[in-house]
């Protein structure tokens, strides 16, 4: 399973402010009708792409639940920043 519901959660939040800024576009006085027409068509794409989002957490949220799908915890192994993984740094 490539996605997690908190990457699923992280993408409906970011299309979410897509769709609200390109609505923006869509009521600013100065724009060209072929801004809006372009910002329009890119709206279509993003509603489909939330529904397709949601749709996705949705179902892996009941898989989950209901036991069918097992998520996977990968831990973070952060070497930057570790004094401990520097050249010529004293062995831990």
């Amino acid at each position: 399973m490539a996605e997690t519901i908190g990457s699923l959660a992280d993408k409906v939040s970011i299309i979410q402010l897509k769709i609200y800024h390109m609505r923006e576009q869509l009521g600013r006085p100065d724009a060209s009708p072929e801004h809006k027409a372009a910002c329009s068509a890119k709206l279509d794409v993003m509603a489909v792409q939330l529904k397709d989002l949601t749709e996705e957490m949705t179902q892996l949220v009941s898989d989950v639940a209901a036991g069918r799908v097992k998520l996977k915890i990968y831990r973070q192994f952060k070497m930057y920043n570790d004094p401990r993984y520097r050249t010529g740094a004293a062995k831990a």
